[in-house]
């Protein structure tokens, strides 16, 4: 049986319309509607109950070298109070997890996602071996939101003695949201700026309530599950299950940028090594529909009547205004202005390939 967030009540008396998502009962929207809630993200702020979504914590002497093996990335170069995505891959080179990982004073704090939470903890755990180093899985104890939209600033600021302005993109601090301990990270998935914020659990009403408060305003509104997949998708911010997974390596989905070599071993480098000299048998890729049609997770792309791919998450993208996708072509179609087809209810849609991302994050202009 699905399990009910702190949040519940909440997102009931919002009239939000409730789904089962990786086993968390949660609003997939609320009555203005998954565009709306969109374009609010964008213009001015939206808070998100994320708490299906697991964290680790991490610590002990061999704390570093352990995460330089379990993870891609190189975070010896983390600063204190640095927060940074990560990949967690299998020997083969397909990917376990992507994580964020938080550099703080006394622990690596980890934040993974809702599906992979139990897997993670066993992976992190397994591979401790020799090192001196714990693994704790504080998720239980632990609630999640996201404050996501050019105003989030503003209105966290309202709430927290912490100086914002100081907190540049990906860092992160220890200090209080309405009187309550929090883990604030300048971190997000949406495209905009913002933050996410951890603390505990029996204090979620309190924080909502309080942030919601301080919002209105400024034009904060609820965001539903929806809102929150469009809002990744245009700006390529991955979803696991979806542009990576166990078959689906880092340097096919576009994020060779979060693989270091150069930091010595780690699990899958071997595979990986091999894929990057080699060139991947496969590119992640933009298409816009040419032909009417809603491209969709799982259609076939095809060329000249041969299956020559897949798509990994299409739809309708409200700040583009256009019908979109993402989908893994052989590299050969994968120069921007290639032309393929979508085949959708059994009828191939022509469709071309885009320079992505389709939105450029805030932090990027």
């Amino acid at each position: 049986m699905a399990r009910k967030t702190e949040l519940y009540a909440r997102h009931i008396a919002l009239n939000g319309r409730m789904i089962d998502f990786a086993g968390w009962l949660l609003p997939v929207q609320y009555p203005t509607g998954p565009i709306e809630e969109h374009h609010t993200v964008r213009r001015a702020a939206g808070l998100f109950d994320i708490d299906h979504m697991g964290q680790l914590v991490v610590r002990g002497p061999d704390a570093l070298p352990f995460l330089q093996r379990v993870l891609t990335t190189d975070i010896s170069r983390m600063a204190t109070g640095e927060a940074r995505y990560s990949l967690v891959c299998y020997e083969d080179g397909g990917v376990v997890d992507d994580v964020f990982v938080y550099r703080l004073p006394d622990r690596y704090f980890i934040a993974i996602n809702a599906a992979n939470v139990d897997k993670d903890t066993s992976w992190f755990r397994y591979h401790i071996g020799r090192f001196q180093a714990t693994v704790e899985n504080v998720s239980e104890e632990t609630y999640m939101l996201a404050l996501q939209g050019p105003q989030a600033e503003a209105i966290l600021q309202k709430l927290t003695p912490a100086q914002l302005d100081k907190l540049t993109y990906h860092r992160a601090t220890e200090s209080k949201v309405a009187g309550v301990p929090t883990l604030i990270g300048r971190t997000g998935y949406t495209g905009e700026d913002g933050f996410e914020l951890f603390f505990p659990r029996e204090k979620a009403t309190l924080l909502w309530d309080g942030i919601m408060e301080a919002g209105a305003p400024l034009g904060l509104k609820p965001i539903g599950l929806a809102a929150r997949d469009s809002l990744r998708f245009e700006p390529k911010l991955p979803l696991y299950g979806q542009e990576i997974s166990a078959t689906i390596n880092p340097l096919e989905a576009g994020l060779g940028w979060a693989v270091s070599f150069e930091k010595g071993d780690f699990i899958g480098r071997s595979a990986l090594l091999k894929v990057k000299l080699e060139g991947p048998a496969r590119k992640l890729v933009g298409l816009e529909m040419v032909e009417r049609g809603v491209p969709r997770h799982g259609y076939a792309i095809a060329l000249d009547g041969r299956t020559i791919g897949e798509v990994t998450t299409g739809m309708y993208a409200p700040t583009a205004d256009k019908y979109l996708a993402l989908a893994f072509v052989p590299p050969a179609q994968a120069a921007i202005g290639t032309e393929v087809q979508v085949v959708i209810r059994g009828e191939g849609r022509r469709a071309r390939v885009v320079k992505t991302p389709f939105y450029t994050p805030a932090y990027r202009r």
